[in-house]
């Protein structure tokens, strides 16, 4: 299990407020997310899975719903977000001629039946889980056996600049943590998905000022909602400290703001019927020997 620490929990509360509050401008000020998610769509030119229901987890204002429409033309839409403002622009979206079903709620607790979907696609959604492991058992419960889960997530080099500028002025909590892509497909296995696929690309968005970034930040909904956080406002001289640490990073008169990208594909395998999933992966051994004597009746 991937070990928790206090000081980087999210606040729900404050990531839905944040979001709801992002969603009539993020996809404007949202340029990697949208390349992210264009990429990620890509990965989907070598599947031949034909779903009849897929779900957008972590939909935001509903991007991909387009795209994702359009490949699967007979497949039912699901999205589910978070914040009621991001459904509402992804409601905008709907294709006339397609049934969209729009979800509030979060990854962790999706309201979705269990095996009710093939397909699962989500875009840089899964860093704002507070607990990846029950995430990727909830994607596990709504998928159909022979399922597949497509995603896109932040690496732990993400903002690294921003992380490290803030770590020389104070000893608060700035940054989200991001993880490893081997604790990633870990968490996969663990979650009893197979032939797990995971890479990684790096972006560098940059700014004349660190003000820039850290405005962008702000506008798509991305505040510091982390446990860690110093609860209060940011004193003039600490601000100022923190831009002379992050100039040491100024190259070519530009200041740089790394994103890393972990992609990941990994199959739900189909069970005989009868056999469920248990914890970490593995099955009911109960259940598999129900089956067995079962089959073993009817033969």
């Amino acid at each position: 299990m991937i070990e928790h620490d206090r000081q980087f929990e999210l606040d729900t509360a404050q990531v839905k407020r944040s979001f709801d509050r992002a969603a009539k401008d993020y996809d404007a000020h949202a340029p990697l997310q949208r390349e992210v998610r264009e990429r990620l769509l890509e990965k989907l030119d070598f599947v031949t899975l034909e779903p009849s229901a897929l779900l957008d987890a972590g939909c935001g204002p509903g991007g991909a719903l387009p795209a994702l429409a359009k490949r699967f033309r007979k497949a039912k839409l699901f999205a589910l977000d978070i914040a009621p403002g991001m459904l509402a622009e992804a409601r905008r979206r709907k294709p006339w001629f397609r049934t969209l079903a729009t979800l509030e709620g979060d990854l962790a607790r999706m309201p979705l039946a269990d095996d009710s979907v093939d397909l699962v696609f989500s875009n840089l959604a899964l860093q704002w889980a507070n607990d990846l492991d029950a995430a990727l058992k909830e994607f596990r419960r709504v998928l159909r056996g022979g399922g597949l889960v497509v995603f896109s997530t932040f690496g732990p080099d993400t903002l690294k600049e921003l992380r490290a500028a803030w770590s020389a002025t104070d000893g608060y909590t700035h940054v989200n943590r991001f993880l490893d892509l081997h604790d990633v497909g870990d968490a996969l296995v663990r979650a009893g998905f197979t032939e797990v696929v995971m890479d990684v690309e790096h972006f560098t968005l940059t700014y004349d000022h660190v003000k820039g970034l850290l405005r962008d930040l702000k506008v798509i909904g991305a505040h510091n909602v982390n446990a860690g956080r110093a609860h209060g406002l940011t004193g003039r001289q600490r601000f100022a400290a923190f831009e002379q640490a992050y100039e040491a990073f100024r190259s070519d008169a530009k200041l740089p703001a790394t994103y890393e990208v972990v992609y990941g594909t990994a199959w739900l395998p189909e069970l005989p019927k009868g056999v469920r999933f248990v914890e970490d992966g593995t099955v009911s051994a109960e259940d598999l020997r129900r089956s067995l004597r079962e089959r073993k009746q009817h033969r």
